[in-house]
């Protein structure tokens, strides 16, 4: 009876350390959420946009020669579509990828939500709804546990829409208020700061100067590309 609970305990620390996690955020040169990249506990990843669309999935497999290169390349698994029998919100949407299970809110859910992202794996998705700030509308509002916030039109410019903070970490940038070059560029990511050639600094203008380009902060890769 101890061995068997010894088991069961191990395959239930085991299922918690494989869940589906959010492994990456990627930010563009001007501060604009690119994607949230999700890994399966296979390895497979799922690349969304900010309103939980899907943008690409596969294997990510990392450049040897060029740093922080990345590329996406067909996952050697299972791989099922929505059929066009299904619900017509789902039809030729990503179904499974490994033992990874995607569901997404069907054509008889709000209209707002047609269409999104509702699971993947054991990771809930929810998000901003018509009744909030216009800069919010359809993005994502929580992924798992982790609580996504973004500037809202009454923030600075060169702010509004951007990611602001994912779960306890927070993102600043550059207001409009900078100099042309860096304006709304990302200026810090929790502890970590960036800074960048002004346009003052012709040759090299709006280019990182200080930082590295991915930082892993609270178990998330931040790529800033």
């Amino acid at each position: 009876m101890k061995a068997l609970s010894t088991v069961i305990i191990f395959l239930i620390c085991i299922t918690g350390l494989s869940a589906q996690k959010i492994s990456k955020i990627s930010i563009n040169s001007a501060g604009v959420l690119q994607m949230f990249t999700i890994t399966t506990d296979d390895n497979a990843v799922i690349n969304l946009n900010s309103n939980g669309e899907v943008v690409n999935y596969g294997t990510e497999y990392f450049s040897e020669k060029i740093q922080n290169y990345s590329r996406i390349e067909k996952f050697n698994g299972r791989v099922d579509l929505f059929s066009v029998t299904d619900d017509k919100a789902l039809q030729g949407k990503l179904k499974y990828i490994g033992r990874t299970s995607i569901t997404y809110y069907a054509s008889y859910d709000i209209e707002a939500l047609r269409g999104k992202i509702k699971t993947i794996g054991n990771l809930s998705f929810e998000y901003y709804m018509q009744y909030d700030d216009a800069t919010l509308k359809g993005k994502i509002k929580n992924i798992g546990s982790t609580q996504l916030q973004y500037f809202t039109s009454f923030d600075n410019e060169a702010l509004r829409g951007k990611l602001k903070n994912v779960g306890n970490t927070n993102l600043n940038y550059y207001t409009s208020f900078e100099d042309k070059a860096i304006k709304g560029k990302i200026k810090s990511i929790g502890q970590t700061s960036f800074t960048y050639y002004t346009s003052f600094e012709k040759q090299f203008a709006g280019a990182m100067k200080t930082g590295n380009q991915t930082q892993n902060i609270a178990g998330i890769n931040y790529l800033i590309q």
